[in-house]
């Protein structure tokens, strides 16, 4: 077979075997792989502990508290898990499959709880459910009757704080499995209904079987919020492991033991990870056509069309709209409480805090991302995995991390500096905005990296040889061909990034600086004092500007189905061309 002709203006490359792991190295993936390692700094750190002898701080939580933390957090883990399946899926396919009064706005405004962080939902229910609140004191004036004469729910309990999570955490299955349904071929769902499957019938045998790999994927993200929350469960007194590390590193004062502990909590989020490849492993299916057309929808009329409605207006109202407008009221009552200097302090605070954690995120997932790009060997390729895997990790977790050899590392040199100059270094990392910004460079790395790796997808690499052949090198074909087509990508993953600083609650009250304080810092600070009122400012601001990624996210999934839009995939026939609304057959539900 004869040779193929070379290219003088390309650069001499090594022919790689197929099959092989490429072991082959470069600048930009050295430079990958020490990035991935030092990310995954605080994960090592954790996992050591676990080699180190139990102490007597561990051992009086194995014997007194242990049960409870995983008692409660399995509890935490059913509960909510059941509810958000139950909340999730039904209305996911309602709005992707039916057609009712409402459904365009149900469709994107069932995912406005994403706006409303679960302790900041906590707070504002516990605002109005207590038995100062204004629901118990009508009933008391409606009623006449006084305290423990009669039944009303406890907000402040293990049940409650399902609720509260559910509520919020809802919308992660509803996203994936709406995306699941609306990618479904419309072929699949006609041949069931010429089985003589109804519209529930082929929703339980058809639709849901195709989609159950998007619906774990949810409930597995759903769940890893659960396990890392703490704002939720430590307001209403619920020990969990988050609260327990709190406790152990602050009440007790055990850094080894705080870590132990993550250690198990760790645990828990790597079996999830595991359960969710395994479900996805068992239950693969792919779509045999490549030709789509417009989903026919049923049309509900009647009891059934209200019950739609219904089941989709609770968890807005509940979930965003009545918690919304609690806030916007106590905002409104609390006005010289907010507006002040103290207040825009806290504001600038947590804006440029989220900022510099975006763009430092931004710019790590685009040397991940480009590294695997021009590399993709066999260490790149795990050291961008590797590095990706902070989101999973609860901010208590990487926060501890950390925190130890970052205090280890100062203590070190401080005793350095002493014993030969007889200086004192003080705290150069520890209870500092770097060590703060690190934490959230581990935590957020996955949602910029995500987002900037499908923005280099859509990048030909034709367009990177063609810049090679005009004589660029890696880094100039990145600054001057990727960056400029990817500006929408990159303003995108900043925004995401942003948003999730500006929310994060447990690392921040670890890592930051003395008399530093943040919106969500304030916020919790405010509520755990019961002054519920005063802390609806910080609040409200962080779900105004959680609202934003949520508009996001509604705008893509809406053109989330293969062919929408695309003028390659036209229909075949006339039978696949748009359809209108299917009527409801008489006698299915």
């Amino acid at each position: 077979m004869s040779a193929q002709p070379s290219n003088p203006a390309l650069p001499a490359t090594r022919t790689i075997s197929r099959g092989r792991p490429r072991l082959s190295f470069s600048l930009w993936s050295v430079v990958a792989i020490t990035v991935a390692l030092v990310l995954a700094l605080p994960v090592l750190v954790i996992f050591g502990h676990v080699f180190i002898p139990a102490g007597e701080v561990w051992e009086h939580l194995r014997q007194t508290v242990l049960a409870d933390y995983v008692t409660n957090s399995l509890a935490l883990l059913v509960g909510v898990g059941i509810g958000v399946l139950l909340i999730g899926v039904p209305v996911a396919w309602l709005v992707s499959m039916c057609e009712f009064p409402g459904r365009s706005i149900f469709q994107w405004a069932l995912m406005l709880p994403l706006a409303m962080p679960a302790y900041i939902i906590a707070y504002t229910y516990t605002g109005m459910l207590d038995f100062s609140g204004p629901v118990q004191s009508l009933i008391r004036d409606l009623t006449g009757l006084g305290y423990g004469e009669y039944f009303f729910p406890e907000i402040r309990s293990l049940g409650g704080a399902m609720v509260m999570l559910m509520l919020v955490l809802y919308p992660y299955v509803y996203l994936l499995s709406r995306a699941a349904f609306l990618e479904q071929s419309v072929c699949v769902l006609e041949v069931s209904r010429t089985l003589g499957q109804g519209p529930f019938g082929g929703f339980r045998r058809v639709a849901l079987p195709l989609a159950r790999p998007a619906i774990i994927a949810g409930l597995t993200l759903a769940l890893m919020e659960v396990l890392a929350d703490y704002g939720t469960v430590a307001y209403f007194g619920i020990s969990t492991f988050t609260t327990g590390v709190f406790r152990t590193w602050y009440g007790l004062g055990d850094p080894a033991a705080a870590a132990q502990l993550s250690a198990v909590l760790l645990t828990f989020v790597f079996i999830l990870i595991v359960l969710e490849r395994w479900s996805r492993a068992k239950a693969r299916f792919h779509h045999t056509s490549r030709r789509y057309s417009t989903l026919p929808r049923y049309r509900l009329q009647g009891w059934k069309a209200a019950a739609a409605f219904t089941a989709c207006l609770l968890p807005v109202v509940l979930g965003f709209l009545l918690p919304a407008a609690q806030l916007t009221t106590w905002a409104a009552q609390t006005t010289d409480h907010w507006m002040n200097a103290r207040f825009a302090e806290l504001v600038f605070n947590t804006f440029w805090l989220a900022v510099a954690a975006a763009v430092i995120a931004v710019v790590l997932a685009l040397v991940l991302a480009y590294a695997k790009r021009m590399q993709g060997g066999t260490f790149t390729n795990l050291a961008v995995r590797v590095a990706g895997m902070g989101y999973a990790i609860p901010g208590t977790v990487i926060a501890i991390g950390v925190m130890i050899p970052f205090a280890a590392f100062d203590n070190a040199l401080d005793g350095f500096m002493r014993d030969t100059f007889g200086l004192s270094t003080g705290l150069l990392l520890s209870g500092t905005v770097f060590a703060l910004l690190f934490a959230y460079a581990v935590r957020f790395l996955a949602v910029s990296l995500q987002t900037v790796e499908a923005g280099l997808g859509k990048i030909q690499p034709s367009m990177d040889d063609a810049a090679r052949s005009l004589g660029m090198r890696p880094l100039q074909t990145l600054t001057r061909v990727h960056l400029p087509i990817m500006r929408g990508t990159l303003l995108t993953a900043l925004l995401l990034v942003f948003v999730d600083v500006l929310k994060e609650l447990p690392a921040t009250l670890i890592l930051r600086p003395f008399d530093f304080n943040t919106l969500a810092v304030r916020a919790f600070e405010l509520a755990g004092d019961e002054r519920l009122a005063e802390s609806s400012s910080a609040a409200l601001a962080i779900v105004l500007v959680g609202l934003v990624p949520v508009i996001l996210l509604s705008m893509t999934i809406g053109r989330s189905r293969p062919g929408q839009g695309a003028p390659d995939q036209r229909p075949d026939t006339e039978a696949d061309a748009p359809q209108k609304p299917l009527p409801m057959p008489a006698g299915t539900t």
